[in-house]
């Protein structure tokens, strides 16, 4: 009886689960028929809104739930954007752009690199002008670019220099006795630094002023062309705040008017050339790149491959936010194979992490190098695994802005044997053999520390050659430049660890110039496949868990948690830097 009626309750439970799944496809299908065709009006003006996340590579996705949940993170690739601004410069029904942020969610390179598509937009002759109830200096700097900038009356504007707050947890080790054991190479190896000390070393120092340094000077030469300003004149703003209300903004001439969004827009009328009472066509930049115009159409037979490594290095599988090693070099096979690829651009936006996938990786792209020309472009940051898997190129390609090398390696384990005594928690440990062994309920012994000390001092020396012999240069170069340290894209020139200062288009024209090619295109890779249970796992209730933890915590905590569980995931000696780089 027992049998059947638990067999009954299955056979009930199917039904109920194809029925659901049944009624989401008709919901599926009810909302493509709906769907309206987005089309180009004559007289428009193309608003570029850049709320959602922007990742150097963002293809369409296919989950239908996304769609129907409403749970879509907004993002967009940030070649797909400059492919629209590209294209926007020569389409007829555009007149000019607008770009209305108050923010930006995307690095400063990514930044850069829209700034500079923008600055092509404008030998079309087309106009671009910009509003914001108050700008961050992100936004700032990006709609600086612009012929006219104007904020809101009652707005500011936010400009005072680059800075980076890292958080220490000695003390909090000390009064939990929960703590991480640390053993590193690379005295400016800072990813590890927050458990070790309770303030900042005069290394770390030094080198987060160095390349904040860099960076600041890379913007304000950008910001002195646009606005018409010397360098000595902007940072004199910075320094005392010179934009912190709008009509400080505009005696200082960062933006040429304080006015109303309704008072703006009939300026964006006048540019275009309608009558204030008329209605002003616009486009968002999603809606735009959903016609098509995000992509360089072209019917050549000849193609770069652009293989996208984007996220932190892990040993597994990868996807979108995540490089694993299958789906990197199951990419570069795939290219290779291809008899119509001529070149591989590999574009790097990482800070590294697990050191085997990273020469997994490596490795591949040495067998590849003898098939194909490599170029590699780097996007934020390409430090630590990141330059690892880019340092065997035949020319790297960094741009500006970005935050390179950081080459040294460190391991890092949990250990709780001070919160264990304090419990009265004891644990025993029985073995076969007399090999170094370690359990987190016991302080690390010397045996074990020797024999993990000596995997680093293999994996930094492993690295150390994989960059010399990439770079053509002597062992003891590199070492001298490496230690861990963080440089930017112009100082990596400087030391010879980047070749040529440039965008992502640039590494690509270099790659067909290398293969001999004039007509081609480009193929991105990797595919994305995403099975069911991610599907699942984009739904609301699915995602929430994140939100939640914020609401309980604040901000400033979860970055602490989120920090604590990243260390906790570490499998493996890692090449990764600094956890927490947050540049403001």
């Amino acid at each position: 009886m027992k049998f059947l009626r638990n067999l009954l309750a299955s056979i009930f439970g199917t039904f109920i689960a194809l029925g659901i799944i049944f009624m989401l496809f008709i919901l599926i299908a009810s909302l493509a028929s709906e769907t309206e065709k987005v089309t180009v009006k004559k007289n428009s003006v193309l608003e570029l809104k850049l709320s959602g996340v922007i990742k150097d590579y963002a293809p369409k996705s296919d989950n239908p739930f996304e769609e129907i949940f409403g749970v879509n993170d907004g993002k967009m690739g940030l070649n797909k954007i400059i492919n629209a601004i590209e294209n926007a410069a020569s389409d007829t029904n555009i007149k000019g752009i607008s770009i209305d942020l108050a923010g930006i969610n995307a690095g400063i390179a990514q930044t850069q690199a829209i700034r500079n598509a923008l600055l092509d937009f404008k030998e079309s002759g087309k106009f671009i002008k910009s509003y914001a109830d108050m700008y961050d200096q992100q936004s700032y700097y990006l709609s600086s670019v612009a012929d006219s900038v104007y904020v809101n009356s009652f707005g500011s504007v936010d400009f005072k220099g680059l800075s980076s707050e890292v958080l220490y947890y000695k003390d909090i080790q000390y009064k939990t006795g929960v703590k991480m054991e640390v053993i590193r190479h690379g005295k400016y190896k800072s990813a590890v630094e927050p458990f070790l000390y309770d303030e900042m070393s005069d290394n770390n120092r030094a080198q987060i002023t160095s390349f904040l340094t860099s960076i600041w000077n890379e913007m304000l030469q950008d910001i002195s062309e646009s606005r018409n300003k010397t360098i000595e004149e902007l940072n004199t703003i910075a320094d005392n705040l010179l934009t912190r209300n709008a009509d400080l903004a505009l005696e200082n001439d960062m933006v040429d008017g304080a006015i109303y969004f309704d008072e703006y827009t009939d300026k964006l009328k006048e540019a275009v050339g309608v009558s204030t009472e008329d209605e002003l066509n616009k486009i968002t930049l999603k809606d735009y790149i959903s016609t098509g115009k995000g992509r360089l159409k072209s019917s050549a037979s000849n193609k770069i491959a652009v293989i996208y490594a984007q996220g932190e290095i892990i040993y597994g599988k990868g996807d979108e936010n995540y490089i694993g090693p299958e789906l990197i070099i199951n990419a570069l096979r795939k290219a290779v194979d291809d008899k119509n690829t001529k070149a591989i651009v590999l574009r790097v936006n990482s800070p590294g992490g697990s050191a085997l996938t990273s020469e997994l990786i490596w490795r591949e792209l040495e067998l590849a190098s003898k098939e194909l020309p490599i170029v590699v472009s780097m996007g934020d940051v390409a430090a630590s695994g990141g330059y690892y898997i880019a340092c065997n190129a035949d020319v790297i390609f960094a741009e500006p802005t970005t935050i390179t090398g950081s080459i040294g390696v460190f391991g890092v384990l949990p250990n709780i044997s001070e919160l264990a005594d304090n419990i009265g928690v004891n644990a025993e440990q029985v073995s076969t053999n007399n090999s170094a062994n370690y359990s987190v309920f016991e302080p690390m012994s010397d045996a074990f520390r020797t024999v993990t000390q000596e995997g680093v001092e293999q994996v930094y020396t492993t690295f150390l050659e994989r960059v010399a012999k990439g770079r053509g240069m002597l062992v003891t170069e590199v070492d001298s430049v490496a230690q861990g340290r963080v440089w930017s894209g112009v100082e990596a020139i400087e030391k010879g660890l980047v070749d040529k200062l440039g965008n992502l288009e640039a590494a690509i024209t270099e790659a067909a110039e290398l293969a001999g090619v004039t007509d081609y295109r480009v193929r991105n890779y990797p595919n994305y496949n995403i099975d069911f249970e991610d599907r699942l796992n984009s739904l609301p209730f699915a995602k929430s868990k994140e939100k939640l933890i914020i609401e309980e915590l604040g901000e400033e905590n979860y970055r602490m948690y989120k920090n604590l569980k990243q260390v906790s995931k570490l499998k493996g000696i890692q090449a990764r830097a600094p956890f927490v780089l947050d540049i403001k």
